[in-house]
């Protein structure tokens, strides 16, 4: 995909699932991108694709768990000032769903920046408020503790992991309704082109399947289905 803009990857990926990519990723021999435990708080919402921007939570500690934390210039909210528009927010929070790393007000922020989503591994509080802000989230579980009950915030747009798995700044997310993937720099034109058309060839043997077709020879599909999915997405193109 030479001369692509980033725009239209992201673009592009918003077509191709989370299910698609990951099979892509296995058959390249990725297997590890699958945030585990992440899912929608909100069933519904869109496919969405951007660039990582970091935040990074450790295990509490007292001494650096204070409500003065919050202020500090390493808080959250110097974060959530950070992030880039069009981003999507990844936050490690250690896979601790004790307490609620973001919740209604920091969320709304997000929002109002221009930021996509926010994926974590963690809890989110404030769940009523946070649906209300528009920002579509990825998460563990829901929490109603302060995120400082139970972890402390490190920082932002480091190397992070999410849900177990490893998330450098800038690295491309998808997460859909299946949760929350991120595709290896390298690997992404060639995840976009394979993608889209895995996604049409698998549209074309599910209304096969729809139809009645039984599942061998369709699903995989073999060389004599292939040629008759090649000359209908010929036929359709013409």
């Amino acid at each position: 995909m030479k001369d692509v803009t980033d725009n239209a990857r992201i673009e592009a990926l918003r077509s191709i699932s989370t299910a698609t990519i990951t099979t892509l990723l296995f058959k390249k021999g990725i297997r590890n991108v699958w945030c585990r435990g992440v899912k929608p708080v909100d069933y519904g919402q869109p496919r969405l694709a951007g660039r990582a921007f970091t935040m990074r939570f450790v295990p509490q500690r007292e001494d650096l768990s204070s409500a003065s934390a919050w202020s500090s210039p390493t808080s959250t909210r110097a974060a959530v000032e950070a992030a880039q528009e069009n981003a999507i927010v990844v936050v490690d929070a250690c896979a601790r769903a004790n307490a609620g790393v973001f919740g209604d007000i920091l969320s709304a922020r997000l929002a109002r920046r221009g930021i996509q989503a926010l994926v974590t591994d963690g809890a989110m509080r404030d769940r009523d408020g946070v649906l209300r802000s528009g920002l579509p989230v990825w998460s563990a579980d829901i929490a109603a503790p302060p995120a400082i009950s139970d972890l402390v915030f490190a920082g932002w747009d480091q190397l992070v992991s999410c849900g177990g798995v490893p998330v450098h700044p800038g690295e491309m997310i998808v997460a859909d309704g299946d949760g929350a993937v991120v595709i290896p720099e390298p690997l992404l034109d060639a995840v976009i082109e394979e993608g889209l058309e895995m996604e049409t060839m698998e549209e074309w043997i599910l209304a096969e399947v729809i139809g009645g077709h039984p599942l061998a020879g369709i699903y995989p599909i073999n060389e004599e289905n292939r040629q008759r999915y090649q000359r209908a997405r010929d036929e359709d193109q013409k």
